[in-house]
Order: structure tokens, then C-alpha cells, then sequence
């Protein structure tokens, strides 16, 4: 079982499973997934969903579920939220396992002092909770909950009303979605598209297949790759979406079409040979008919703390706009939902940075937050799609993960700001003061 809470930034929880990967289910809830495989080593396959929350000077993380998926190791998936049910979309081997979360309320009648709970399982909406929020008190430092207006509620209030979203996960359908011919087959990546009307997979046997959902009827399949495909993403408006591969290319394609909008190429350092590694879109802020594309690349077959990018592309001609080189090769990408920031991990030091989306300039610096690679990387989300954002006093924080059974998490502080008023009084006060001064030295 997990450790539930954190005193600090850095370890949120230890499973005892490798981690592979890491989203967020609501917005203050986690789900990680990984295992030891199919080998009886003893080391479970399967879930885990964490719930956040800030206190006033820390995050903290407290168990809520865990799922055991048998003997099927769960290397990646795809979450679909809203209304009252949720889905899950898990590549295990070379099928796509859909699993539904009926999320429930655990409501602890504490009035009468027996400790007893009652739990009510009709089911309740994803952004059950939204009046009854942790905020933090300025004042205090510490978080006070509202009652969906401006007034805290009291002490006894909140051991009254205390509630807790629960979830129910109960498999569905399965369809195998990779058919690599004399070796293992293994689906690599899944994303469900931004409208919910799309989920595309890939994996070894190269091929781009998209998929109806939730029905998971086959719709199109590309013959995108000679190799296998490493990741995929949806471009926000759901139009196109890109595959990057071991075969050094990366496509961008039209859905509607099922057409190459074009080909990422970049010169690449002395000639070198460099493969993508993950792909991601991101909204550019305040704008949501615009986004960039991200992604990271790292040299071909060296060995050792080789430069990997970090590149910015113009989604419009598909040419490279920025591009910061990193000490070592990197193994995962992430970029926030309002798109203001993008987060990397790396390989062989276990390694997060941010940076600045529209500029590429680092902010934030965690050396050796793993022991081992950064097998997955996610944002706490800043939208109110599933519930409102964690309170806290930090700009951005980043969840991390590896195959060290690590949940880790890093905050950029918020950076403090001399209010325009401010600013202005003091410009007032400054030309004042040149004026006395020069009157009274005569100028």
C-alpha cells in the first residue's frame, strides 16, 4: 500500500509497482498505472488514484483506490471524463482495455461522535464538491472551506459535511488494437481526442489506427510508420494529430482526410541522427482557435548524458521555431492545460525541468527527483473542467513519476509582482522628489 502523505515538494507516495504512467482523473484527483508484468515475481499489476489537496504550505496526497489488473501490465492509457461516468482506456500488451469509473460520495457522519461511516452509493457528478472547496486562508496560512459562497464554514460545520469522492472501476470492453507479425504485438500509446469522439492508438507493428468512442469501432488505419510508434496526440481542436516513431519521422495528419499535412524536419546538431521521443499540443494562452506543438528529440544510439531537445514547431507550415538544448536524452513531456508552461523529464539523472512555453526559457530545476528514468509526467490542470483548481500559492506544479515506484510533485513559487497602483505611485514619487531636489539646488 501506498504512503499517503508528503511533507514537502518531492514525494507525494510510494507503490509498489513500477510507475508508467500518470494523469490527472479530476482536479484533485491522480491515477498512475504500471506493474511488474506477467512474470510471477510477486509485483502487482494495475491502479492508483490519489486524492490532492493543498494545506497551506504543502501538498499532500491520500489514497483513495487501488485496482489490481491481474497478470497485465498497464504501460499507458487514456482518461475520458464527464456526467457520470468516466472512462479509462488501458493499453495492456497489444489489446485496449476500456474500463468505466462511476465516481461515489463517502459521506462520515462524525455529529454523533461514534466515528461511524455512511456510505450513500448513488452515484455522484465528476465535479461533485465544486461548493465545498478547500481554499487558502491568507490570513492564517492554513485552508478554510467554503460553502460555495464567501463565508468559511465553521469547524463543526466541516466535520459535519465532510465528504469524499470514492470510485468504482469495472472493466468493459477490449479490442486488440496492435497486430505486429513475428514478434509480440504491444500498443504503445492511446489518446482520446479533445471532442471525445476520437481515440487513436499505436504501437509496434507502425500502424496509426483511430477509433469511435466510447463505441471503439475501428475507423481508419494508416500505414504511418516503419517502425513502431512511440507516442501520438490530438491536435486541441480535434482536426489533426501527429505520430512520432523509431523511424526518425514525425507526421502530422489530417483526420478528415487521412492525408500528411506535412513532416517535421529540423537540422539536426553535426548531422547526427535524432529520434523523436514524445509529442504534445498546447493551447497558446487566452487564444483557443491557437496552438503550439512540442516535442522532444535525442540522438540515435549514443550511450551516456547525450543532448537531447526540446523543440517548439509552428503548427501552421510545420517548421521548427525554438529549440533548447538539454544535458542529457529525455524521456517524457507534459504541457499545462492553459499552455503557459511545458515540463520534461529526463533519462538518466531522473531529472524535471519547467519552462516557459512561448520562449523556452527555464524556470524550474529539480536535479535527481528519481532514482531512475522519468517514465511520466502531468500538470495539475488550472481549468474547471472537473472541479476547480487546488488552492495553493504556487504558479505551476508537475507531477512526475518512474520505474522507481515514485509520485513525486514540483511547485514553481509564485512570483510576486509590484501592482500597477503601486508602481505608479512610486514613478509620482520619485519625479516628485527629482523636482524639490533640482529647486532646491537651483537647476
Amino acid at each position: 500500500m501506498a504512503h499517503s502523505r508528503c511533507p514537502s515538494d518531492g514525494l507525494l507516495a510510494r507503490v509498489n509497482f513500477p510507475l508508467y504512467a500518470v494523469d490527472m482523473l479530476t482536479s484533485r484527483h491522480i491515477l498512475v498505472a504500471g506493474g511488474g508484468g506477467s512474470s510471477k515475481t510477486g509485483v502487482a499489476n494495475g491502479f492508483e488514484i490519489y486524492e490532492l489537496y493543498h494545506n497551506g504550505t504543502h501538498f499532500c496526497a491520500e489514497e483513495v483506490l487501488r485496482h489490481e489488473t491481474g497478470s497485465n501490465v498497464v504501460m499507458n492509457f487514456a482518461l475520458r471524463i464527464g456526467g457520470r461516468r468516466g472512462y479509462l482506456c488501458a493499453g495492456q500488451e497489444a489489446h485496449c482495455q476500456m474500463y468505466y469509473i462511476q465516481p461515489r460520495v463517502l459521506s462520515e457522519d462524525k455529529g454523533h461522535g461514534n466515528g461511524v461511516s455512511d456510505e450513500k452509493p448513488a452515484p455522484a457528478d465528476w465535479s461533485h464538491g465544486r461548493g465545498n472547496l478547500r481554499q487558502r486562508n491568507a490570513h492564517s496560512g492554513v485552508e478554510s472551506v467554503t460553502n460555495g459562497n464567501k463565508h468559511p464554514l465553521s469547524t463543526a460545520d466541516i466535520l459535519r459535511q465532510s465528504q469524499q469522492l470514492l470510485f468504482d472501476i469495472q472493466a468493459a470492453d477490449v479490442v486488440q488494437t496492435d497486430f505486429l507479425k513475428g514478434a509480440e504485438p504491444l500498443q504503445r500509446v492511446v489518446r482520446i481526442s479533445g471532442n471525445g469522439q476520437l481515440m487513436a492508438t499505436g504501437g509496434t507493428d507502425g500502424h496509426l489506427r483511430v477509433w469511435t468512442f466510447p463505441q471503439m469501432t475501428l475507423a481508419a488505419k494508416l500505414a504511418a510508420h516503419s517502425k513502431e510508434i512511440d507516442d501520438l496526440d490530438f491536435s486541441p481542436d480535434s482536426k489533426v494529430i501527429i505520430s512520432i516513431s523509431k523511424d526518425a519521422q514525425g507526421v502530422v495528419w489530417e483526420l478528415a482526410s487521412g492525408h500528411i499535412q506535412h513532416k517535421l524536419q529540423w537540422k539536426t546538431p553535426e548531422g547526427a541522427k535524432y529520434l523523436f521521443k514524445r509529442c504534445r499540443y498546447g493551447t497558446v494562452e487566452a487564444q483557443k482557435n491557437n496552438y503550439r506543438l512540442f516535442t522532444i528529440a535525442n540522438p540515435l544510439g549514443k550511450v551516456g548524458k547525450q543532448r537531447g531537445f526540446l523543440q517548439h514547431w509552428d503548427c501552421a507550415s510545420g517548421q521548427l521555431r525554438q529549440a533548447v538544448a538539454i544535458e542529457e536524452s529525455l524521456s517524457s513531456l507534459a504541457v499545462r492545460d492553459d499552455g503557459r508552461f511545458v515540463a520534461v523529464g529526463t533519462m538518466f539523472s531522473g531529472s524535471v525541468s519547467m519552462y516557459i512555453a512561448f520562449s523556452l526559457q527555464r524556470v524550474l530545476h529539480i536535479p535527481n527527483a528519481h532514482s531512475m528514468f522519468v517514465t511520466g509526467i502531468q500538470f495539475l490542470p488550472i481549468t474547471n473542467e472537473a472541479g476547480p483548481p487546488i488552492s495553493s500559492d504556487t504558479e505551476a506544479a508537475v507531477l512526475s513519476i518512474s520505474v522507481d515506484n515514485k509520485v513525486c510533485i514540483h511547485s514553481l513559487p509564485q512570483r510576486r509582482i509590484i501592482p500597477a497602483w503601486m508602481a505608479i505611485a512610486f514613478l509620482i514619487v520619485m519625479i516628485f522628489a527629482a523636482f524639490v531636489l533640482c529647486s532646491f539646488i537651483g537647476i
